[in-house]
């Protein structure tokens, strides 16, 4: 998946093949304005008030406690980019705004979206950083209730493409045990133990990073079954044969080579025979010229946020790990729900 230009007439599409129509400016300008313009809907309550059935613009206003002129302008933005739709004169919500942005439905990214505000700043800082070197420390940066939105909006994020990550995820038969590395939240863990009734997980992650994902893991609703266990993935003695599964999610990214390299050894060591090492990453190709927007953008987005020796990898980098820790991997399966992801996965 990519973002790109798109005519929306002939002589635009024209001025698309004769290379005359400033695309630059639309992925930068009109891009960011987009951008803003759903956040500040999110922020604001506009989608949220909706929810019922259709409003003009002064009873959204009205609602919201903004002005109504200054809604107005944004309303008819959030229409023109097909998040909203307005039929005499009342705004409504498209399906894509009921689906993603409401608080309470099953597929939410609300909180994705309004941390997306938070990292407006962040990536404020992207030329500092290429210039530089130096990436931010957004960890300990953030306040108290940015992290806590930080962790919802991961949990978020996982609820995306959980379920398809659950039965897409191999597990050995009559496994008992999986660890989930940096899972946070324990969504991916829960899917999981939700599939296979016999199994159970610990979720390895930092304390700090347990204090505020608790809440979540407790809305799993999985009991003892999934359960915290608090150390620091690099660090951590994981034990020997002692889970059926290993999972890792979105956390290959973090380390450098050498670190997810000696990992993957201490992993296949944790495992039982027949156990499974499974890794989740946005993947990046071995040339960018062949595409991967999203992969190579998450790339530079990431060393932005841990160094510049952390980057998005590609499906051969993964299984290099795993077969030099000694596992056997798999063909690599691309997930449907997320765009760009793929699960690696590797046998003992």
């Amino acid at each position: 998946m990519k973002l790109d230009v798109r005519a929306e007439s002939l002589i635009e599409q024209l001025a698309l093949w004769l290379g005359l129509a400033p695309t630059p400016l639309v992925e930068t300008h009109i891009a960011a304005t987009l951008a803003r313009s759903v956040v500040a809907g999110v922020k604001l309550g506009f989608f949220e008030c909706l929810r019922e059935g259709s409003l003009t613009h002064t009873d959204i206003a009205a609602r919201c406690g903004v002005d109504p002129a200054a809604a107005k302008i944004l309303l008819d933005a959030l229409v023109a980019c097909g998040y909203l739709r307005l039929a005499q004169g009342r705004f409504a919500l498209k399906p894509k705004s009921r689906n993603w942005l409401l608080r309470d439905s099953a597929q939410s990214i609300r909180d994705k979206i309004l941390l997306q505000a938070i990292e407006w700043g962040w990536l404020a800082q992207l030329d500092d950083f290429v210039r530089t070197g130096r990436p931010i420390d957004f960890h300990t940066e953030m306040s108290a209730e940015e992290r806590d939105l930080y962790h919802r909006s991961m949990r978020a994020l996982a609820g995306i493409a959980g379920r398809e990550v659950a039965w897409r995820t191999p597990v050995p038969r009559n496994a008992s045990l999986m660890l989930d590395l940096g899972g946070s939240h324990g969504h991916y863990a829960a899917e999981i133990c939700r599939r296979h009734p016999g199994l159970s997980a610990q979720v390895l992650d930092l304390p700090n990073a347990i204090d505020m994902a608790a809440p979540l893991l407790a809305a799993e609703a999985m009991g003892d079954r999934v359960v915290h266990v608090s150390g620091d993935v690099l660090q951590a003695d994981l034990g020997v044969e002692r889970y059926d599964l290993i999972f890792m999610a979105n956390l290959a990214h973090h380390l450098d080579s050498e670190e997810n390299q000696a990992l993957a050894i201490r992993v296949k060591r944790a495992l039982r025979p027949d156990g499974f090492f499974v890794i989740q990453e946005p993947v990046r190709v071995d040339r960018p010229e062949r595409g991967g927007q999203t992969a190579a953008l998450l790339g530079l987005y990431f060393a932005l946020q841990s160094r510049p020796d952390v980057n998005t990898w590609s499906i051969g980098e993964m299984a290099h790990w795993q077969t030099q820790a000694g596992l056997r991997p798999r063909r690599a399966v691309r997930l449907r729900t997320a765009p760009g992801w793929f699960l690696q996965a590797a046998q003992i």
